[in-house]
């Protein structure tokens, strides 16, 4: 059996739970792109996945976007390479780092109020923007 994918130093996903599929890439390349099945398309059910918790789940499936499915499956396809091993081993590095990013528990952002100096700095811009404009203006009384 494989080793575990390390994702972070206490979630690591089974490598069984990625299901991949060999297929022709597009583009240019010659006589080779139309013989061999070089593109990965990698698939990972994030929502059945029993690795990660469900606060991760959901901020991967936000980033996730478009290729997430709507049975909450991550589709990557990756055909940058002429091998199907390191176009596999790209879409894989590509899946771990979107599982990174969203292990990340984000900070909450505490609000403050302006400072003094900044709010003072506003308004000097705002009179330096009011005068640059008046004198835009033709004279005044003549239409």
């Amino acid at each position: 059996m494989a080793d575990p994918i390390a994702i972070t130093r206490t979630i690591a996903i089974d490598p069984g739970e990625i299901e991949e599929s060999f297929i022709r890439a597009s583009g240019p390349g010659g006589q080779n792109v139309n013989k061999v099945s070089s593109a990965v398309q990698l698939r990972f059910d994030l929502m059945n996945s029993p690795s990660l918790p469900e606060p991760v789940k959901r901020r991967v499936a936000t980033l996730a976007g478009s290729r997430l499915t709507k049975e909450g499956v991550i589709v990557l396809t990756s055909n940058s390479y002429r091998t199907q091993m390191q176009n596999r081993d790209a879409a894989v590095a590509r899946l771990v780092a979107l599982l990174r990013e969203g292990a990340i528990v984000p900070r909450r952002r505490i609000a403050t109020k302006p400072t003094a100096a900044s709010k003072e700095r506003r308004l000097a811009a705002k009179v330096r923007r009011s005068a640059v404009k008046q004198m835009r203006q033709g004279p005044a009384g003549e239409e």
